[in-house]
């Protein structure tokens, strides 16, 4: 039984993965599935509904039945653009939920009790914000976020330009919810080749263990 509040996930998608040589990182396949498959398959469930985060032509993700929503600031304004985006949208189209938790697109190994313990540490905390971290790593793009900081958001990334997620939360003061990093990062993500190549050795790893 979960007590804690009603969350909606957003999933960034719109990075322009240049080590990676452009395309979408989350459409690469890790063993059967794809990295954004493995990535919905472990956060779809802890959320009352999943929103993807992605710029261009959203028919590329049709397959996914999801929203997918653009960022509505101009230019490449990385992932505080995509969170407010996200934020926004949860405002217009789910009012009654308040909360939204945001994941990078290129993460093939989410824990299955991400949102549980961000809400956690953030409510243990006395906090508005939290993020993951594991090992020595915080992963600020993992991260919780109140839509009542929607309007607070907005005016740091449009009016001040500000880009930078841990710039952001240190205003409002961020929890951390900590994981261990092995024997797989659950936060590993993809940028490059080499990469994809050991999440695909981590698959295998991860695959044995839940056996």
């Amino acid at each position: 039984m979960t007590t804690e509040p009603a969350t909606y996930g957003l999933v960034l998608a719109g990075g322009l993965a240049r080590r990676m040589g452009g395309g979408d990182k989350g459409l690469i396949r890790i063993g059967r599935e794809t990295i954004l498959e493995r990535a919905l398959a472990r956060i779809g469930p802890q959320c009352a509904g999943i929103i993807i985060n992605a710029n261009g032509d959203p028919a590329r993700f049709a397959p996914f039945g999801l929203p997918v929503v653009a960022d509505d600031v101009a230019g490449f304004a990385g992932p505080l653009a995509g969170i407010l985006a996200g934020l926004d949208w949860l405002a217009a189209n789910v009012p009654a939920i308040g909360w939204l938790i945001s994941v990078p697109g290129d993460c093939p190994f989410l824990p299955r009790d991400l949102v549980a313990r961000l809400h956690a540490a953030r409510a243990a905390a006395g906090l508005s914000l939290a993020c993951a971290k594991s090992g020595e790593w915080r992963h600020p793009v993992v991260g919780l976020w109140p839509v009542e900081l929607r309007a607070d958001l907005r005016r740091a990334v449009v009016a001040e330009g500000l880009r930078k997620i841990e710039v952001w939360t240190a205003r409002h003061g961020v929890a951390l919810a900590e994981w261990p990093a092995e024997p797989v990062d659950p936060f590993f993500n993809v940028n490059t080749p080499e990469d994809a190549a050991q999440a695909q050795r981590f698959a295998a790893v991860e695959d044995s263990l839940t056996v």
